[in-house]
């Protein structure tokens, strides 16, 4: 492997370019970041800041960006697909897997507890057996 020197006005002319089509914008890039792990891997608040902080983007623009999530909306949208497969479990194994499940994502005790009881509710609401 071959490290190459490239001329600094490169470098400038690229990074110039890069930030005019906002590929260099920590606030784009931390929307947009956000967005897609809410869609396809939804952790909480804090999951999500310790993730942009390891990334470098700055305090502030975290902060700014998080304002559109919230933690329960984010638990629930985690367990959507979870609870299909696990429908068939008892209340006490669906417990345990829900609150395990959204602990290692980084949701505290009072959003799990929230959580699990809208979930117990709908799980609950199905037609009845008359």
């Amino acid at each position: 492997m071959s490290k190459k020197i490239l001329p600094p006005l490169l470098i400038s002319k690229v990074i110039q370019q890069l930030c005019r089509e906002n590929y260099l914008d920590d606030k784009i890039f931390a929307e947009n970041y956000l967005e897609n792990r809410r869609r396809n891997k939804p952790k909480s608040l804090f999951a999500f800041r310790y993730e942009l902080e390891k990334k470098g983007i700055d305090p502030a623009i975290i902060d700014q960006a998080l304002t559109r999530y919230d933690d329960l909306e984010l638990a629930l949208l985690a367990l959507k697909q979870k609870v299909r497969l696990w429908r068939h479990l008892d209340q006490a194994p669906l417990k345990k897997k829900v609150f395990g499940y959204l602990r290692y994502r980084g949701f505290g005790f009072s959003i799990i507890q929230s959580a699990w009881e809208q979930i117990f509710e709908i799980a609950n609401s199905g037609p009845s057996k008359d």
